[in-house]
């Protein structure tokens, strides 16, 4: 038997209650989640952005666990600035960092954006996020997502101020006007400044970091530095719950890529532990019924949810 409970669905059989959607995943429960995690990101940094994968079945799967927190770093401040050669050799090395971090993970992103953008003011970027974040958490996380999508995907120039517009333009629910406002405001420079003194304060040293913390005051929290396999955050939850987690009933393919608007195929192996093989028939189902569009990339498809 189930029972509705605003934004989730509460399984007397589970004993849990999991989200209706994927927008529910920023929707603050009437009780507190015995797990918080703080994740701690460069949006320009590559192996950051191949975490999302991760991310996102984590929440999906057990989000009636614990609460996301994200906190932004500025690592690459040599590029705020024009410098020559010095500049020249952070190009080539984001260059290579981008192709190889793509050949190893999966996530797609492409490394000829820093020879056709001159992306020298990322401060910029980093920013407009922290500025959508002021509308909400749901819709900041939405922005994090196409500016990313803009950098790693299409190769734009995120540090130009039209291009940090634009991708506002394309988040469903967002007041692009009070966006550009808040662009130039001290709030959005005192919340990202205040991400970086609490990167500071607990001494993450390298991008991504992840901090769990259970519901004991007096304990540390669990620091996780890098990219690691799905079985050891799940591990990690485990160990804070002092039990397995039951896992949410999966939400429909569909209903993931229409709340994401555009998704990897790698994304969707993760969360749904799909093979190629199996995605392609699934998505060219969708294709058929018109619910999607493939967008193809050196590294497999991009899927886009076609707004009805």
């Amino acid at each position: 038997m189930t029972s509705k409970e605003g934004s989730f669905i509460c399984y007397d059989d589970l004993g849990i209650c999991c989200p209706t959607d994927p927008s529910s995943f920023y929707v603050m429960g009437r009780d507190k989640k015995p797990v918080e995690i703080y994740v701690f990101i460069d949006p320009l940094c590559p192996e950051c952005w191949a975490l999302e994968p991760i991310i996102k079945k984590l929440q999906m799967e057990y989000s009636n666990y614990f609460t996301i927190t994200t906190f932004l770093r500025n690592e690459i401040r040599s590029l705020n600035t024009h410098c020559g050669e010095k500049y020249e050799a952070v190009v080539k090395e984001m260059a290579q960092s981008f192709n190889e971090t793509s050949c190893r993970t999966g996530m797609p992103c492409d490394g000829d954006v820093w020879y056709e953008n001159t992306l020298t003011t990322p401060y910029v970027a980093i920013l407009a996020i922290k500025a959508a974040e002021l509308q909400g958490k749901a819709i900041g996380i939405k922005y994090l997502r196409r500016v990313r999508e803009s950098l790693f995907l299409y190769k734009q120039n995120i540090a130009e101020e039209n291009v940090l517009i634009e991708c506002a333009s394309n988040v469903k629910g967002m007041d692009v006007e009070e966006f550009i406002k808040d662009l130039h405001s001290d709030v959005a420079k005192d919340a990202l400044q205040s991400d970086m003194k609490a990167a500071q304060e607990m001494d993450v040293e390298a991008l991504p970091t992840m901090i769990f913390f259970g519901d004991d005051v007096d304990e540390p929290g669990l620091k996780v530095q890098g990219l690691h396999s799905y079985d050891i955050y799940v591990e990690i939850i485990s160990e804070i719950l002092g039990k397995k987690p039951k896992k949410c009933p999966p939400v429909s393919l569909e209903q993931f890529v229409a709340f994401y608007s555009l998704v990897t195929d790698l994304e969707i192996s993760v969360v749904f532990d799909m093979t190629k093989e199996q995605i392609n028939k699934e998505m060219k189902k969708l294709q058929i019924k018109q619910v999607v569009e493939e967008i193809r990339t050196k590294r497999g498809s991009l899927w886009r949810y076609k707004e009805k």
